[in-house]
């Protein structure tokens, strides 16, 4: 069960990649860069926490903070590149118990909308599509800053997180600990304007 929320919190980190598009740039996520990080974290019995990721995924989001109502973002997350640093703790998760990586290989994120709360804040709501059910879920997502890079690009990140409940997308957790029944997803994305 451990081994399914984190899962489902990775996948709703892939969520908070997007931000903004209307008449915005459109950013390709910073993946051979290693700048961009689907992270869960989640109880183990009330003891301790496990702490993983989802190394494999793509996506890309649009930014124009004239206009951040437009923002947009889309994620695919690759299940089976779980990683909890315990390899029969991901074969577990992975497995028909939790996450069914065989039947459902992916997890996807297409924003729905975006609404800005503050300064360089706002909340990004989309569809998470995880295990085979789907879900809006809102994530409160945060500027981490925007310009030139070295190279002659131009780049833009942000980090945001969610809590997921697992049983939301078919993952039963019934038999154990009410806390393990959430998990919390982070993710944080740099991204390469296009």
């Amino acid at each position: 069960m451990i081994k399914k929320t984190a899962i489902a919190t990775a996948l709703s980190v892939a969520a908070l990649v997007g931000v903004s598009q209307a008449q915005a740039a459109d950013y390709t996520i910073d993946i051979d860069g290693q700048h961009a990080f689907v992270q869960f974290k989640i109880s183990h019995l009330g003891y301790s926490y496990i702490l993983g990721s989802f190394e494999e995924f793509s996506g890309s989001f649009s930014y124009n903070p004239e206009n951040l109502e437009a923002s947009s973002a889309s994620v695919e997350v690759e299940v089976a590149s779980l990683n909890s640093n315990h390899a029969e703790r991901d074969k577990h998760i992975l497995s028909d118990d939790f996450l069914n990586a065989g039947e459902y290989p992916t997890a996807t994120f297409t924003s729905t909308g975006f609404e800005p709360t503050g300064d360089n804040e706002g909340v990004l709501t989309g569809d998470l599509t995880l295990h085979g059910e789907t879900n809006e879920i809102q994530m409160p997502v945060t500027l981490v800053g925007e310009g030139e890079d070295p190279w002659g690009g131009y780049r833009a990140g942000f980090e945001g997180s969610t809590t997921l409940t697992l049983a939301d997308y078919g993952i039963d957790m019934s038999d154990f600990p009410e806390m393990m029944h959430e998990l919390e997803l982070y993710v944080t994305f740099e991204g390469i304007r296009q």
